[in-house]
């Protein structure tokens, strides 16, 4: 670590100066580029920093243990309680170390869909849901539900979802890909265990600067809304569908009340999933070699299984189990989400220049 602190602490220095200099400051671009550089080492100095004012704490936690002036119970406490801040802070500084970070502070398009497995999958994906809405929660972030298409007895076949708050991708990206449960179905009265999948996909919110839609490369069709609402939604023509025609994607929304609402989400939608092919074939074109275990996001790949009997939570990509499926599947993700962290992060520092 301090062997990226020094060069950190060096590359601070080189940017300041450039900053000083007044043709940098006549050039806007160049200005804004270095300013958010600037920033991102500022950040990463107060990290480190934050990172031994930690290790010294624990030290000093130590130290009073030894001299019996604090007894074992509360310094095991306080101790969990600093290693658990050490790891927090390490991974903000691995995330920072890695160029072109700035994509994990975005907000994020999620999409669950039940795969195999009829009614069962559908009331998984729904406890997936619900797992991501108490982990979004937990973080103090905001969702918007955008989509939603339900079974009538608590199933979900499909759901998009907004969620909005600081470094949101970086921390659930990791999630996209086929997800596994095997447990005794509620629809099941014969006792017998039962495999169902689901799928997430996680985009990062796009904007019109990142992604240009042509008018005449869409085709907008509206229609009646189905399912819960009321009269109004039933009567009115409020539901939107959107076909991107160069790619063929389709999407569509009808939670919103007016059209107007509808076709704003599906845009949001659609911009997503356009930024997020033009970022996949971006990352083919640069990397020749054998993709990295976790970067690849290929939603065709079973990442976690859900074991209900054993009480067991196993992510397949770095061979993790924890036996706390039930806090799990209650939000507490972080468990399993910091150790997918650490293992893509670690990677990617080989051979990495400041």
């Amino acid at each position: 670590m301090l062997s990226f602190k020094e060069k950190v602490l060096e590359k601070l220095k080189e940017v300041e100066e450039k900053l000083a200099d007044p043709d940098v400051t006549s050039n806007l671009d160049l200005l804004q580029s270095l300013g958010k550089e600037h920033n991102r080492l500022s950040t990463l100095k107060e990290l480190f920093e934050k990172y031994e004012g930690i290790t010294e704490d624990i030290k000093a936690l130590e130290e009073l243990k030894h001299a019996e002036e604090i007894d074992e119970e509360e310094y095991n406490s306080m101790v969990e309680e600093s290693e658990k801040n050490l790891k927090s802070c390490y991974l903000e500084i691995l995330s920072l170390l890695i160029p072109g970070n700035e994509i994990n502070e975005r907000n994020i398009i999620m999409e669950i869909r039940a795969g195999t497995g009829g009614e069962e999958a559908a009331l998984f994906a729904s406890d997936l849901m619900r797992m991501y809405l108490r982990y979004a929660e937990n973080k103090g972030w905001k969702h918007e539900i955008m989509e939603l298409s339900d079974t009538g007895i608590g199933g979900t076949k499909n759901a998009v979802i907004k969620i909005k708050g600081k470094g949101v991708f970086g921390r659930l990206k990791y999630e996209s890909g086929v997800h596994r449960v095997q447990r005794v179905p509620v629809t099941e009265s014969g006792g017998r265990i039962h495999t169902s999948t689901a799928t997430v996909a996680v985009l990062p919110e796009a904007t019109d600067v990142d992604v240009k839609i042509e008018d005449k490369d869409l085709r907008i069709d509206t229609y009646r809304a189905g399912g819960a609402g009321g009269q109004h939604v039933n009567k009115t023509e409020s539901a939107v569908r959107i076909v991107h025609l160069p790619t063929g994607i389709v999407v569509t929304c009808q939670n919103e009340r007016s059209q107007h609402q509808n076709k704003e989400a599906a845009m949001s939608i659609l911009r997503a999933k356009l930024y997020e092919e033009a970022l996949r074939k971006q990352h083919e074109e640069l990397t020749s070699q054998r993709r990295s275990q976790i970067g690849t996001g290929e939603r065709s790949e079973k990442i976690r299984t859900y074991n209900f009997p054993q009480n067991r939570v196993t992510d397949h990509r770095i061979g993790y189990t924890s036996y706390r499926l039930g806090f799990i599947l209650d939000g507490d993700l972080d468990e399993i989400i910091d150790k997918l962290m650490e293992w893509d992060l670690t990677e990617k520092l080989e051979n990495l220049e400041i």
